[in-house]
């Protein structure tokens, strides 16, 4: 749920029913300064003025970056940019922003002549205001430049929305607003000139006059004028007794009851309509079945005005001949005189709309030669026509996609059918079957059919119905609702390639795919084929990835649609995966190939030049990383689809491919999923060697997570399954279990061992790693340069990044800070090409430790936040709580205590989540120093 601000009133900070407003007044001073112009960029400079006036005082900088800093715990968003800060949040969060919009979308309505509409839009804004713009906000600069204008637009809008009121025949129902007006504000003019009309229009003619009289009287008095134009011309149309009126007939069906949301869509519809005279708009609104999209339009429709009415027809497979009869019809043509030939129907269609301003919804057409013969061609005319295909070949048309629901507006909408009761009772419930239904409308609607036609059934008893996917199209079908029926409609209309690629699709449950991977169910090109799926609104293209492919995905229900169709017509998918299987492997083993040039005991490495090893550092790395990264969700999922269809050797291969790419990134839980899925794979299939991999890895996922002694018996497990050039492998990572473990010994035991090993072997790479292993146990300076000089030799820019981070912190625990910091940029500057984030904010660690060893508190500050920012994007609770024991650290050497104490605070949740009994000590050590500082005990 989004966060709302306002500042049309007292400042407020509002998240789902939460106040998240600041308390003290420099602080609200501050993000009302941000909050005026959000994505701005605001100097320092300005904020001073704007937060203390004129008489800033001297340590206003520092203070400010304070205040900054206390702000971002409550709103996100708050940018450090170059000379000052930014607020990045959309403007429509900021409630004077969307005032604004609002009064302007009003002002566009009332001059294309939609009176009703224009007067909602106005509304809408004033609703919006809660008192006077910024109360309670400390800053004199802010209120002149701000709250000035805001409360001059917020009359005028008030005025213009009376005066269309009025024009609506409302005058009866705004003569209190307008009288508390002109007593606030008695020199307004228009306000009495309204007020004048509005009383003679509810027949109180001689309060009317009075009104005016005491208007002219106030005007005369005051200013020493007599009454302008428009109130004389008010004065005047009472004394005539004169008043306008107008009914619009309106031919389209009646709206849901239950509409919900689509306020993007709505207010789009409504910014394209055409003023009267100016070209005809035709707009399309396309999606996939079940989205709601004849809803929108004929809701969007409810409220337009178009004086010469409005048209509705439903296309479907009819031919545009026989929807031009019944449109024909409904303009006024008698029966017989419907011409038969199509030419001369569509003749005589546009010559009966010419001169007219109409509304045409073409509700669910086929395609482009369908709709043309049916556009009206008038000065000011609005089409609106729903289809599955954007009807990318219709001339002049513009067209919005219609997506699923998000879980708020899912539950919101199933509130409407159900009933809201029922829904507040089982809110966990009603979030289940809204992710269920996939947030589609029609999904939704039935759902919520069914629970109302039967009170006595539970949302959760239908929530675990829905949870079975293999009868979950069964249960979405209610009276004449049925997805499976309108996933139909669309499935028969293919061609038989297309059909057969969809439900081969069907196979996958990823939640996307690329061109190379339908290519491989397929077994055949099918770029062409997914282009024309998602024109008929079964697929959806979601643009390019990371590695430049085009990316596909669909519905959850369509893709149960087509795993039903692939199993009647063509069997179980075991057969289309087996076909598919060569290519994903091969493909996730050449990334993998590419992201890790040699592990340690395969004998694989391959001595490079510094060219050569600078070209696979920024070229090939970074490639193999994009494309791991864009096929992550896909890949991931084809590991449960394999080991589903009962391809145990699949199954594990590809979960051991995926794996350091999984540990690269911190994607832990589909790491721990796929190394769970594998393992079970390869015991199934009872590959001995596949096992030992797989729970090798799996003692890399929990050293990870802290789980030592879960890691050392995953190892001791895979010792004795290991093959002979994986046992060195297998033990070196025992090894840095044990360092973990603080049984130094034991851990340099296991590297002196797998040297042995690597060394006998020639393995140059398993050297390299067990070298700088039992340099970091020793603290010894020069085994570590050895290791750095292979990987050097070796083209690895990894290894290499590694072990010079490895010495930054070594030279810097002996007091050595300038080549500290030489070594920690030089690490940092290699992982940043590389693109490894982590390895990135271990790197920024080391510099604000150095930084901090060299007096410089501020940069350390900045190091420290940046890192901060990456473990917990990435969620690594370790690396969170070390950040923010040295920001701590910086803060102090800052003399911020307050925000230092607040790091602190940060730090021992983190450890005492992970049960950290070293991280607790040193940020207990930190406390105590802070409460020295500040004179209080922590």
């Amino acid at each position: 749920m989004s966060v709302r601000f306002g500042v049309l009133g007292a400042l407020r900070v509002v998240e789902g029913g939460r106040d998240l407003t600041p308390g003290p007044a420099k602080h609200r001073a501050l993000l009302a300064a941000l909050l005026l112009r959000p994505g701005r960029t605001l100097t320092v400079g300005r904020l001073i003025a704007e937060v203390w006036g004129d008489e800033p005082p001297a340590s206003a900088e520092p203070v400010l970056r304070v205040y900054v800093s206390a702000l971002r715990k409550v709103v996100g968003g708050i940018r450090t940019v170059p000379g000052g800060y930014l607020l990045d949040v959309d403007p429509d969060q900021v409630d004077a922003h969307r005032f604004e919009r609002l009064v302007a979308a009003g002002r566009r309505a009332r001059d294309a002549g939609r009176t009703a509409e224009a007067a909602g839009e106005l509304r809408a804004a004033l609703a919006l205001w809660r008192g006077p713009a910024l109360a309670g906000v400390d800053s004199a600069e802010l209120r002149r430049a701000y709250a000035v204008p805001l409360e001059e637009l917020r009359l005028t809008a008030l005025e213009e929305r009376v005066e269309l009121d009025v024009a609506l025949g409302r005058g009866a129902e705004v003569t209190g607003e307008l009288r508390a007006l002109v007593a606030s504000h008695p020199l307004r003019e228009r306000a009495w000139g309204q007020l004048v009309l509005a009383l003679g229009q509810a027949g109180r003619r001689s309060e009317a006059l009075g009104a005016y009289r005491e208007a002219r009287r106030l005007l005369v008095g005051e200013l020493g004028l007599e009454p302008g134009p428009g109130l004389r011309e008010a004065h005047g149309r009472v004394l005539a007794g004169s008043a306008p009126a107008r009914a619009v007939p309106n031919e389209t069906p009646p709206d849901v009851a239950d509409f919900t949301g689509r306020e993007r869509v709505l207010d789009w519809i409504r910014r394209s309509v055409p003023v009267a005279g100016s070209a005809p708009v035709h707009l399309v609104l396309h999606g996939p079945a079940g989205t709601g999209k004849s809803a929108v339009a004929v809701h969007a429709a409810g409220g337009l005005d178009f004086p010469g009415g409005r048209l509705h027809a439903s296309l479907g497979a009819r031919s545009p001949g026989a929807v031009l009869e019944d449109l024909l019809r409904s303009l006024g043509c008698p029966q017989g005189a419907v011409p038969a030939d199509p030419a001369e129907r569509t003749r005589l269609y546009r010559s009966m709309v010419s001169g007219r301003r109409l509304l045409v919804v073409l509700d669910d057409a086929a395609g482009e030669a369908q709709v043309r013969p049916l556009l009206p061609a008038g000065p000011g005319c609005l089409t609106l026509v729903t289809s599955r295909s954007p009807l990318s070949g219709l001339e002049a048309a513009r067209a919005f996609e219609l997506g699923v629901f998000d879980t708020d507006e899912s539950v919101e909408m199933l509130a409407r059918v159900v009933g809201e009761r029922r829904v507040r009772a089982e809110p966990r419930a009603a979030a289940r079957i809204a992710v269920l239904c996939g947030g589609l409308p029609l999904a939704l609607r039935i759902a919520g059919s069914r629970l109302a036609r039967r009170p006595s059934w539970t949302l959760e008893h239908l929530a675990g119905r829905l949870e079975d996917e293999r009868g979950r199209l069964d249960e979405l079908s209610a009276g004449d609702l049925a997805v499976r029926g309108s996933l139909a409609l669309g499935y028969r209309a293919l061609s038989e390639r297309e059909r057969l690629l969809l439900r081969r699709l069907g196979a996958l449950s990823a939640p996307h795919v690329a061109p190379w991977a339908a290519a491989a169910v397929l077994g055949a090109p099918a770029d062409r084929l997914l282009e024309t799926l998602a024109e008929a609104g079964l697929l959806r293209a979601r643009g390019l990835d990371a590695s430049g492919q085009e990316r596909y995905d669909w519905h959850d229900l369509t893709r149960l649609y087509a795993a039903e169709r692939l199993a009647e017509e063509e069997g179980p998918p075991a057969r289309v995966l087996a076909a598919a299987t060569g290519e994903i492997l091969d493909r996730a083993r050449r990334a993998r190939a590419l992201l890790l040039p040699a592990e340690p005991g395969s004998g694989q490495t391959v001595a490079r030049t510094a060219e050569q090893a600078a070209d696979l550092g920024t070229a090939r790395l970074r490639e193999s990383a994009r494309w791991l990264a864009a096929e992550r969700g896909f890949l991931v999922a084809a590991v449960a689809d394999l080991q589903r269809a009962g391809l145990d050797e699949a199954t594990w291969r590809l979960a051991f491919y995926l794996t350091p790419f999984l540990e690269l990134g911190a994607h832990r839980e589909d790491w721990r999923a796929v190394v769970e899925l594998g393992l079970r794979a390869a015991r199934r299939t009872g590959h001995r060697h596949g096992e030992a991999l797989l729970l090798r890895s799996l003692a890399d996922l929990r050293r990870t997570e802290g789980r030592l002694e879960e890691a050392a018996d995953a190892l001791g497990r895979a010792l004795p399954l290991a093959e002979a050039r994986e046992v060195a492998r297998t033990r070196h990572r025992l090894g840095l279990v044990r360092l973990a473990q603080g049984r130094r010994p034991e851990a340099e035991a296991c590297f002196v061992a797998c040297l042995a090993a690597f060394s006998a072997a020639g393995d140059r790479r398993g050297r390299a790693d067990a070298l700088r292993a039992l340099g970091e146990s020793r603290q010894a300076e020069d085994l570590l340069h050895e290791s750095l000089a292979t990987y050097r030799e070796l083209g690895d820019p990894r290894g290499e990044a590694a072990v010079s981070l490895d010495l930054a912190g070594l030279y810097l625990d002996r007091r050595r800070p300038s080549e500290a910091r030489e070594r920690a940029e030089r690490g940092l500057g290699l992982v940043r090409r590389l693109g490894d984030r982590l390895p990135e904010a271990a790197g920024l660690m080391l510099l604000a430790r150095v930084a901090l060893a060299e007096g410089r508190p501020d940069a350390a500050r900045g190091a420290a936040e940046e890192a901060l920012g990456t473990f917990r994007e990435y969620s690594d609770r370790l690396g969170a709580g070390r950040a923010l024991l040295t920001l701590a650290a910086a803060l102090l050497d800052l003399d911020e205590v307050d925000e230092a104490v607040d790091a602190v605070s940060g730090a021992v949740g983190e450890f005492d989540a992970l049960g950290d009994r070293h991280g607790l000590a040193e940020a207990e050590e930190l406390a105590r120093e802070a409460s020295r500082r500040r004179g209080l005990r922590v």
